[in-house]
C-alpha cells in the first residue's frame, strides 16, 4: 500500500501544504550542515581568540590557587571568591560561545529557515512502536542514514588520525613549554584540528543539503486527488461557488430593478435587449446605466418602466451598442454621447407636453457609428 501510495504522489506541493508542514514544524534540516558550521565555526574562535581567553583563564587560575590560610578558613569567603571566578570565566569565553550560538542559530537559514512549532513539543507514542521503527531502520531513508552515518564516522575518524600524526610533536611538546605559552599553543593546535574536522564534515553537508532537500520535497509531494481536495476545501466545491454565483446574480438582478423607477428612460431592442438609462446634470458627467437585459429580464424592466412611467423608446442599434459596452453602473462611451442626447432630449419633450399639452414630438432618429 506505501508503494503503491508512492506511486500516485506525482504532483509537487502547493503552498498551502508547504504551509500547513511548516506550521507543524516539518522543514528540511541537514544536521551535518549545523554540525560543520559549528565545529569551524569553533576553530576560527579558538585560532583568533584562543590566546586571550587562554590568559585570561590561567590569571583566574593562578589567583584562585593564591589563597591566604584565614581565608580558606572562612566558608562564606570561599563562596563569595567562587562565584567571583565563575563570572570572570563566563565572561572571558562569552566571545566564543556567543560565535558557536551564532552559528547553531544562522545556519538553519540556508536550507529551511527559522521555524517553532508547538506541535513538534507534543509526545508522539507512535515512535515508541517497535515495528513502526524497524520498518524505518530497513526503509530506503534508513539505509541513506546508515550510509551517511558510516561515512561520517570513517571521514572524520581518518583526517582526525591525520590532525594527531601530523601534530603529534607539538602535543608532546607542550609539556616542557612555560603554561602561558603551551595555553595559547594549544589553544591554537585545537582550532587547526577543528577546523580541519569541521571541513570533513562540510564536505558530507555539500552532499547531504541537496539529498535533505530532495527527501524534503519527495515526502511533501501530493497526489492529483489531494489537490483536488484541497482546492475545494480553499476555493469551496463548484457545486457551492456555482450556488452562491446564482444567490450574488439574483441580489444584483433585485437592486438593480429597484433602481429603474429613478430612470429616465428604458431603450429597447424593441424585445431582445432594455437598457434604463439615469441623468443628473448636477452630479453627472454622462447618463449613467442604472439596469440592462436581454429577453426576459429586458421584457420584467420594460414592465416595471410602465408601471411607475418611466419612457420607453425604441432605438435597436443604440440598445445593442448600451448592451455591449456599459455595465452597470458605468457613465455611457463617449461616442453614444449624441445618440443619447437625442433620445433624453425627445423625453424631456414629452415630460412637457404631458404638464402643458401640445402636440406630440416624433420620435428621433437614432444612429450609432460602428467601431
Amino acid at each position: 500500500m506505501a508503494d503503491g501510495d508512492d506511486r500516485e504522489r506525482t504532483e509537487s506541493p502547493t503552498q498551502k501544504r508547504l504551509d500547513d508542514a511548516r506550521a507543524k514544524g516539518q522543514v528540511p534540516r541537514s544536521r551535518d550542515l549545523s554540525a560543520a558550521a559549528i565545529i569551524l565555526t569553533g576553530g576560527v574562535g579558538l585560532l583568533s581568540l584562543g590566546s586571550l581567553i587562554g590568559g585570561q583563564l590561567l590569571n583566574l587560575m593562578r589567583d584562585g590557587l593564591s589563597i591566604r590560610s584565614s581565608e580558606a578558613l572562612d566558608s562564606g569567603w570561599m563562596l563569595m571568591r567562587f562565584g567571583h571566578a565563575a563570572l570572570e570565566a563566563g565572561i572571558s569565553v562569552a566571545p566564543l560561545l556567543g560565535l558557536l550560538l551564532a552559528a547553531a542559530v544562522l545556519t538553519p537559514l540556508a536550507i529551511g529557515g527559522w521555524t517553532f512549532s508547538s506541535e513538534a513539543l507534543v509526545p508522539n507514542f507512535e515512535r515508541l512502536n517497535p515495528i513502526a521503527g524497524f520498518g524505518r531502520m530497513v526503509s530506503i531513508r534508513g539505509l541513506i542514514e546508515l550510509s551517511k552515518a558510516l561515512a561520517r564516522v570513517f571521514l572524520v575518524a581518518t583526517v582526525a588520525v591525520l590532525v594527531l600524526r601530523k601534530q603529534f610533536n607539538q602535543y608532546s611538546a607542550l609539556s616542557v613549554e612555560p603554561a602561558a605559552v603551551a595555553i595559547s599553543h594549544a589553544m591554537r593546535l585545537g582550532g587547526a584540528a577543528l577546523i580541519a574536522l569541521g571541513g570533513a564534515l562540510a564536505v558530507i553537508a555539500i552532499i547531504d543539503v541537496p539529498l535533505a532537500l530532495w527527501q524534503f520535497h519527495k515526502s511533501m509531494r501530493m497526489t492529483r486527488q489531494e489537490i483536488r481536495d484541497e482546492s475545494k476545501e480553499s476555493e469551496g466545491s463548484p457545486e457551492m461557488k456555482s450556488r452562491i454565483k446564482r444567490m450574488q446574480q439574483a441580489l444584483a438582478r433585485k437592486r438593480m430593478m429597484q433602481e429603474i423607477p429613478k430612470a429616465d428612460v428604458v431603450i429597447t431592442n424593441p424585445t431582445h435587449y432594455a437598457v434604463a438609462l439615469r441623468y443628473d446634470d448636477q452630479r453627472m458627467r454622462a447618463p449613467v446605466v442604472v439596469a440592462k437585459g436581454q429577453d426576459l429580464i429586458a421584457a420584467r424592466i420594460r414592465e416595471i418602466a410602465l408601471e411607475h412611467k418611466v419612457a420607453i423608446v425604441e432605438a435597436p442599434p443604440l440598445a445593442r451598442a448600451l448592451h455591449a459596452l456599459c455595465d452597470l453602473g458605468d457613465p455611457i462611451p463617449t461616442r453614444l454621447y449624441a445618440a443619447v442626447a437625442k433620445v433624453l432630449t425627445y423625453v424631456y419633450q414629452l415630460r412637457t407636453v404631458r404638464r402643458h399639452g401640445g402636440p406630440t414630438p416624433p420620435p428621433p432618429d437614432i444612429e450609432v457609428a460602428e467601431e
